[in-house]
């Protein structure tokens, strides 16, 4: 179990450090354009499309100010925690 788990902490963290990067990049204005660039946002656009789409779901105006990254940690850190969970108690 601690191997399975450990593999699926060590994915979360890397999806948790690549929005962390991708919001780094757009306060920095580092182009998407770049290959880099590229690459952080087709990585992360999927999971940060379902957090606005949750957002607008609900209905929360936010104006210019785009929290789908913080709703986005919030969901994988649930998630994370569900999978330790369900993980416990299979073994």
């Amino acid at each position: 179990m601690n191997n399975i788990y450990e593999a699926i902490r060590i994915l979360f963290e890397i999806i948790e450090l690549l929005i962390l990067v991708r919001v780094m990049m757009s306060w920095l204005r580092i182009s998407f354009y770049s290959p880099i660039g590229r690459i952080v946002f087709e990585l992360t656009e999927p999971i940060l499309s379902l957090a606005r789409g949750l957002i607008n779901k609900i209905g929360i105006d936010t104006g210019i100010f785009d929290f789908s990254p913080i709703v986005a940690l919030l969901i994988l850190n649930l998630i994370q925690a569900a999978i330790r969970n369900f993980l416990i108690i299979l073994w």
